[in-house]
């Protein structure tokens, strides 16, 4: 609906109540998640047996909580392990793409853009696929030529970690790239006059003004990564982060222990998302 449209009180009300329904509709599930991470039941569904917390504390089978589960504990460790590394990675490339390609200009840019910017396209199961047999080619060439085996790029925590990164930089690039175009140079000129060196004007000037891009980019990145789980299936090996521990549990049988782990995570990106709103708006005032 365009506002500045003369619009019908039955067109608004029409509106109004498409826009509630659908955000109801994206709601439901998460709801319907979080209330039954507390029925006292050992199945995820109805009936409704009384409010529990035992899917949080307990610590008897079949009553094992979140917090007593060694298996979960441990994969939400190794997710939050990879979200990190894959978050300073994508930061640091994305901020070094966004200066050069804000900032330079040399034969077939456009093109080497674009190329940058493919794996956000790119289907994650594809992209995992797509690595997963690059990586096993890899390491079986180098061991039919040179006689030893690149055991770290057999499937396992480095490579997914370089699965997600591939695809995660390009929302870092484009963030930090959109704000980089704001900026006004002639702060940099004016730094260098006063005796500033470049990389000095650039860590002085320039980064804390790309400071809540890279903050909010990063917070998105670290999101992304956590609760990815297509490229992540592909690239996994024996320690499974905490989508691919789900997913394994999912097919053996659920119990509402899945359901506290979600509605926890659900909390943390909540919380995430609410820090990421305050950076915007600092973002949005620093330029003032």
């Amino acid at each position: 609906m365009i506002p500045s449209i003369p619009q019908s009180k039955f067109s608004t009300r029409l509106y109004a109540a498409y826009v509630t329904l659908f955000f109801l509709y994206l709601a439901a599930p998460l709801v319907v998640v979080g209330v039954f991470a507390f029925n006292d039941s050992l199945f995820p569904s109805m009936p409704w047996n009384g409010i529990t917390f035992d899917w949080f504390l307990g610590t008897e089978s079949p009553r094992v909580g979140v917090f007593h589960d060694s298996q979960l504990l441990e994969s939400i460790g190794y997710s939050a392990f990879i979200a990190i590394c894959v978050t300073l990675m994508a930061v640091a490339v994305g901020t070094c793409n966004a200066f050069l390609f804000e900032r330079h200009s040399f034969p077939f840019k456009n093109i080497l853009y674009i190329v940058a910017l493919m794996p956000l396209v790119v289907p994650g199961v594809i992209l995992g696929i797509s690595m997963l047999v690059f990586a096993n080619s890899l390491v079986n060439g180098i061991e039919d030529l040179f006689g030893f085996e690149l055991d770290i790029l057999r499937p396992g925590l480095f490579l997914v970690i370089l699965g997600q990164f591939a695809f995660v930089t390009t929302i870092t690039t484009l963030v930090i790239s959109a704000r980089l175009r704001k900026f006004d140079t002639s702060l940099e000129e004016a730094a260098l006059n006063l005796g500033a060196t470049k990389w000095e004007a650039v860590q002085t000037i320039t980064l804390p003004f790309l400071k809540p891009a890279m903050i909010g980019a990063g917070i998105v990145c670290f999101l992304m990564s956590f609760e990815n789980f297509n490229t992540t299936l592909m690239l996994v090996g024996s320690d499974s982060p905490l989508t691919i521990t789900m997913f394994d549990r999912l097919k053996q049988g659920s119990t509402p222990a899945l359901n506290a782990a979600s509605l926890m995570l659900m909390v943390v990106s909540g919380g995430l998302a609410l820090i990421s709103v305050f950076v915007q708006r600092d973002r949005t005032a620093a330029p003032e």
